[in-house]
């Protein structure tokens, strides 16, 4: 997938500017697609020029004037072809702390508490990632049931894509607590 596909799905929630793409991007997709701020604007400006965007000059009194983009027509068909197209590629993990765990037995107990300390970051990482996926589920549901909401929506596909964050963060967790339980047996045999 480009990172122009998901800018365009970003694009469905409508006009942004790319400031407001970045922090959109952070809160929205970023369960499923990461990328800077930097990589964000260069793709704007690429897109435009494909005119699958278009940007409109919104003037400020005290602040630099803000362009808004929004997606045109071209862009609209672009990603109707991306999402019709064929299967997509299977998911391509690239994980150094996977690594690490991988290698935990190279050294001592010094080594494995190295790896204990990045599986403790990894666990603390997912329980803030899930506890604002919560956040964000609690602000769609709106108090409303989630079958209610799934029928009624405009949109179901961030709250399914958000759906999908959560699992991610609950597996991380999952993971990692057994991860950081069979370390602490470990280092507790090797030391004793």
């Amino acid at each position: 997938m480009a990172l122009r596909n998901a800018v365009m799905a970003a694009l469905l929630e409508g006009e942004a500017s790319g400031y407001d793409l970045a922090k959109g991007f952070e809160a929205s997709v970023a369960n499923f697609w990461m990328a800077t701020p930097q990589q964000l604007y260069r793709e704007l400006e690429r897109m435009e020029g494909e005119g699958l965007v278009r940007a409109r000059v919104v003037q400020q009194e005290r602040r630099p004037n803000k362009r808004l983009f929004s997606l045109t027509e071209a862009g609209r068909q672009v990603l109707r072809a991306y999402v019709s197209e064929g299967p997509a590629k299977p998911l391509a993990i690239r994980d150094e702390l996977m690594v690490k765990v991988q290698c935990v037995d190279i050294g001592d107990t010094g080594d494995i508490e190295a790896v204990r300390t990045a599986v403790a970051e990894r666990v603390e990482r997912a329980t803030a990632k899930l506890a604002r996926y919560l956040r964000m589920q609690e602000r769609m549901l709106a108090g409303r049931s989630e079958d209610e909401y799934l029928t009624t929506a405009e949109r179901v596909g961030p709250y399914l894509t958000l759906q999908g964050g959560m699992a991610l963060e609950r597996a991380n967790l999952q993971w990692g607590e057994t991860v950081l339980k069979r370390l602490a047996q470990r280092a507790a045999a090797l030391s004793g």
